[in-house]
């Protein structure tokens, strides 16, 4: 199988997963609060068995997922693409004993996963993390500030994690993580080593109910779940870190390398949505003595849109068939595939709304909710500048190479 094309047996679950998200799936997400985790609509991922492909598929069939069901229920593609964002690193890079007690009830649908790298000043920038991780210097539980107050100073039975004794406590802010403050565990990068960019970042598995861990829901335009956390001298000891002590960078590239892909295909299969619903309107809408799609503006601009939305698809196939084949240039290809197809999505979007006019704009049309979800992706997990970035920083390293 090539980049470019994909066996009949892939199509024909695309399809499947199309029906499934839109039969079984649209409907939970119909009964979903704005702003908070659906866990009936993830127990009901978990049910289908497509939470459990997270951790056996590859990129490509990530992907694959992620824009069939963003084609129908853009919800329940969210639902799945953080858990597998926020377990990922456990899966990755975690202990035997971390995967134990957690992937089966990610892949049941029965713990919420999330990933909790922004902060408020450091957004794209995960070498600029602010959040400390500040040795525990009794090693027996206590706070290693005499002026702490509160249930940490005074409360030893608290200053001890459920592991083992506190090694480390965090203490700073994580902001804009999706599924906080509802998330069952997150996978936190902190400051380990002070001054000393992105090779002094830690990873660690933080369960939410953690003395001095709390959080609050943040009012966004997209629907989903998100949040900002607070960490007042949260413990966390040797047991909780994934991966190595000072190498969390490492973890949070690995993670992001495998879904940026995967966000583009569903920035994809937003796009194609879009561009079906655009095709039915102007083929039935009564213009100027004719049909919308008889006017060569409104065609032109209808094959404009379905051109890039193969071109996106298209790049998000190599970028992720690039990833399974552990080829050498997967973070200019990760790169590449999410900054074009979430730009592109952008496009379509707006293109189909303005081809359908007002009543794309009234709440509950399909148009008007993908036009709010299209923003978000070409910000998060590192915005479309941070991609330019990334392409080029690769391509002159490639060059210095030769």
């Amino acid at each position: 199988m090539t980049a470019f094309s994909l066996e009949p047996a892939q199509l024909a679950w695309c399809a499947e997963l199309r029906a499934l998200a839109a039969e079984r799936l649209h409907p939970l997400a119909d009964k979903s609060e704005p702003g908070h985790v659906n866990r009936a609509l993830v127990a009901e991922l978990g049910s289908l068995g497509l939470l459990g492909r997270l951790f056996t598929s590859g990129a490509l069939d990530l992907c694959l997922m992620r824009e069939s069901l963003a084609y129908a229920c853009t919800e329940a593609e969210t639902a799945l693409a953080l858990q597998g964002l926020g377990a990922h690193p456990v899966h990755a890079y975690g202990t035997e004993a971390q995967r134990a007690r957690w992937l089966p009830r990610v892949t049941a649908g029965t713990a919420i996963a999330a990933f909790a790298l922004s902060e408020p000043g450091a957004g794209s920038d995960a070498a600029a993390l602010e959040l400390r991780a500040e040795a525990d210097a009794s090693r027996g539980g206590r706070s290693s500030d005499p002026s702490q107050s509160g249930r940490f100073a005074d409360t030893p039975s608290l200053t001890v994690a459920p592991d083992g004794p506190a090694r480390w406590r965090l203490t700073g802010e994580k902001c804009w993580i999706s599924n906080a403050p509802e998330a069952d565990f997150y996978t936190v990068f902190a400051r380990t080593a002070p001054d000393a960019g992105a090779r002094g970042v830690t990873a660690f598995l933080v369960p939410a109910d953690r003395p001095g861990l709390t959080g609050r829901g943040l009012d966004m335009l997209s629907p989903h779940p998100i949040g900002a956390l607070d960490f007042d001298a949260v413990p966390v000891t040797a047991g909780d870190v994934l991966g190595e002590v000072d190498r969390g960078f490492r973890v949070a590239m690995g993670t992001l390398n495998l879904f940026r892909p995967s966000v583009g295909a569903f920035a994809v299969g937003m796009a194609q949505a879009a561009l079906d619903a655009t095709l039915a309107h102007t083929a039935g809408r009564d213009a100027f003595g004719g049909k919308l799609r008889d006017l060569q503006a409104v065609s032109h601009q209808v094959a404009e849109m379905a051109l890039r939305t193969e071109a996106a698809r298209l790049m998000v196939h190599a970028a992720a068939s690039a990833y399974d084949a552990d080829a050498p240039d997967v973070p200019r290809r990760s790169a590449m595939a999410k900054l074009l197809a979430t730009e592109t999505a952008q496009y379509v979007v707006d293109t189909a709304v303005q081809l359908h006019g007002a009543r794309a704009l009234q709440r509950g049309h399909l148009l008007e909710h993908l036009y709010r979800e299209v923003r978000a992706p070409r910000i998060y997990e590192g915005a479309s500048e941070v991609q330019r970035g990334i392409i080029a920083k690769e391509l002159y390293a490639r060059q210095e190479a030769r």
